[in-house]
C-alpha cells in the first residue's frame, strides 16, 4: 500500500469514492459536485482542498480529503471532512494508514486541533477514533444551511 497525495489524475478515483461515501451514508442522491469541481477546487489556481490517497496495486481504494480551518479558540486547524475506503477493501488498515497520514500532516502544520463529523450511528468509526485518542462530541450539533434556505431567508 502507498499513501501519497492526490494528483489532478486521481480526480475521477476521488469521484467514485465520494459517490461509494454517499451511497454507505443513505445519501446517494445528495451528492452535487462533479469531477470538473473537484479539479477546479482541488488542483486548480486556488486549490480549496488537499487530499491524500490510498493505493494498492495501482488501484486507488481509499483517500481522505482535508483543508484547513481557523477556530477563534484554537487557531489554525485542519478539518477531515471526509475519510473514504472502498467497501471492497475495509479491514486491511487502508483507513489507519489514511487516518495517520492526516495526524502527520497537522504534526508538520502545526495546528492544534484536527476535527471532523462522523455520524452518530456510524459506530464502527466512532470506535475507531476514540480508540486514537479522539473524542467524539456528543453534546455539539451540527449546523446547516443550504443555498435555496439562503435565498429563500434573503428574499422574505
Amino acid at each position: 500500500m502507498t499513501i501519497r497525495k492526490a494528483t489532478v489524475a486521481d480526480v475521477d478515483d476521488i469521484f467514485k469514492l465520494i459517490k461509494e461515501l454517499a451511497v454507505f451514508e443513505k445519501e446517494p442522491h445528495a451528492v452535487e459536485i462533479s469531477t470538473d469541481d473537484l479539479r477546479k477546487d482541488g488542483f486548480g489556481e486556488n486549490p480549496l482542498f488537499e487530499a491524500f490517497v490510498a493505493e494498492v496495486d495501482n488501484k486507488i481504494l481509499g483517500m481522505a480529503l482535508y483543508y484547513n480551518r481557523y477556530s477563534t479558540w484554537k487557531g489554525k486547524t485542519i478539518h477531515l471532512e471526509d475519510l473514504i475506503v472502498s467497501k471492497s477493501a475495509r479491514g486491511k488498515g487502508i483507513g489507519m494508514a489514511l487516518y495517520t497520514e492526516i495526524l502527520k500532516e497537522g504534526k508538520k502544520q502545526n495546528v492544534r486541533r484536527i476535527e471532523w463529523n462522523v455520524l452518530d450511528w456510524n459506530t464502527t468509526a466512532i470506535s475507531f477514533y476514540e480508540k486514537t485518542g479522539a473524542k467524539v462530541l456528543h453534546e455539539w450539533c451540527n449546523a446547516q444551511i443550504d443555498i435555496v434556505a439562503v435565498r429563500d431567508f434573503l428574499n422574505r
